[in-house]
């Protein structure tokens, strides 16, 4: 493992360089998709058939980039995925097809696939080696990069083409790229000693409750990932459309959303310190139910926006948690295996929330975000003994410094936290 604290503390700030990235690059796309759209002439249901480019680049390049982390490593990897991103963003203003723009989002949805299940598996080795839960502050990084591109993008959007606009990012993006990966390679990989068997690049055979347990937490981070993706979609549409908010005012209801998710993700750490992993994924689910409970039916505009925020607060640290806790077990292949289902539930939550608001109403259909939120809750709390039993009581979730041996002296919060050791 790198030799230094400083060491580790460089390798922590190149790798939340890169989350921030991520989430900045991918914002920027985002706001630009209405003049894309434009631009290429094509009908909306062209563009959706366009938009699962991405999804689909992702869900491929996600299965396969933890054996090419195993392989290669993860930092390489990172760095490799990072310049095909930054490219791979300039080139949907380029198109002048619906089929054209499907396939360069194929190649950005495999490139942000790859960067997702890199820069995971080096945060889940750091994660063990620090012996504490910093996991929630890089996907922060993330949340806080795509508020950044988010507003960028919106007030360069009257001003600068797309063309411009996503070529812009690219250099940006490139040049965060050169600084940062120069930085992250030469940084020593994190190796927790019990990946020691794994060193030579080929994973420890794992038995069946592993599995099973890696594919719980994936589970897990679907059940958020699905809100998270229900909130961007549909949030704004139900303050105008049900609640008669002004078009400004129903834009503030993801800004909400995101802002109290940024906000619980700097403060996860020292929550998962103090609560441990299970009592944070139970109190968080818990949270989110209520918030989206009142978010979606509530009687005023006002009610509505303070369920949006609770609902974030409240699914803020989950998604993490069950990352780490999935590459902690599975290695590259467990963030691969978690990543995947996680974006699948990104990607089934808004288009499940238009079929039930064609069924039954748009509030309604909103509510099935607080019910997979007390799903998360369920699984979590079935699955805690379980999953301390799948690490085969080699270490225990929180304690004074997060995961911690058994062997070493346990000081007043590890003994706390063994009780209640965490998914």
């Amino acid at each position: 493992m790198p030799g230094s604290r400083d060491d580790l503390t460089r390798l922590r700030i190149a790798l939340t360089a890169f989350f921030a990235l991520d989430g900045f690059v991918f914002a920027g796309w985002v706001v630009r998709i209405p003049a894309i759209k434009e631009q290429t002439g094509a009908s909306a249901s062209a563009l959706g058939l366009a938009l699962l480019g991405v999804s689909a680049g992702a869900v491929v390049t996600m299965t396969l980039t933890g054996r090419l982390v195993r392989r290669y490593g993860s930092h390489p990897v990172t760095v490799a995925c990072a310049v095909l991103l930054c490219l791979s963003i300039a080139l949907p203003p380029l198109t002048h097809s619906a089929l054209a723009l499907g396939a360069v989002l194929l190649v950005f949805g495999s490139a942000y696939g790859g960067i997702n299940v890199a820069f995971n598996s080096a945060a889940v080795d750091l994660v063990a080696v620090l012996r504490r839960p910093i996991m929630p502050g890089f996907h922060a990084a993330f949340s806080l990069g795509g508020m950044v591109g988010a507003g960028l993008g919106g007030l360069v959007a009257g001003v600068l083409s797309p063309t411009r606009h996503l070529l812009g990012l690219a250099v940006t993006g490139l040049l965060v790229t050169l600084f940062a990966g120069r930085a992250l390679l030469r940084c020593e990989p994190a190796a927790p000693p019990e990946r020691a068997t794994e060193q030579d690049g080929t994973p420890a055979r794992r038995d069946r409750r592993t599995r099973r347990l890696v594919v719980t937490f994936g589970l897990i981070a679907l059940c958020t990932a699905y809100g998270e993706g229900a909130m961007a979609d549909w949030g704004a549409l139900h303050l105008e459309q049900d609640l008669d908010a002004s078009p400004g005012l129903a834009a503030a209801g993801y800004s909400c959303f995101a802002l109290a998710m940024t906000v619980g993700r700097l403060t996860g750490t020292t929550l998962l310190e103090r609560l441990g992993r299970t009592a944070t994924v139970v109190a968080g689910g818990t949270t989110a139910v209520a918030g989206t409970l009142l978010g979606s039916l509530a009687p005023s505009v006002w009610a509505a926006l303070f369920g949006f925020a609770i609902t974030g607060l409240g699914l803020a640290n989950i998604f993490p948690v069950a990352i780490e806790r999935a590459g902690a077990l599975g290695g590259p292949s467990g963030v691969a295996t978690a990543s995947t289902l996680g974006y699948g539930g990104l990607l089934l939550g808004p288009p499940a929330i238009g079929f039930m608001a064609d069924w039954f109403s748009l509030p309604a259909a909103l509510t099935s975000v607080a019910v997979l939120a007390a799903v998360a809750v369920l699984v979590a709390a079935v699955t805690r003994r379980a999953a301390v039993a799948g690490r085969g009581g080699r270490e225990r979730a929180g304690g004074c410094r997060g995961a911690r041996p058994v062997r070493h002296t346990p000081c007043h919060e590890d003994r706390r936290v063994r009780r209640d050791p965490g998914p």
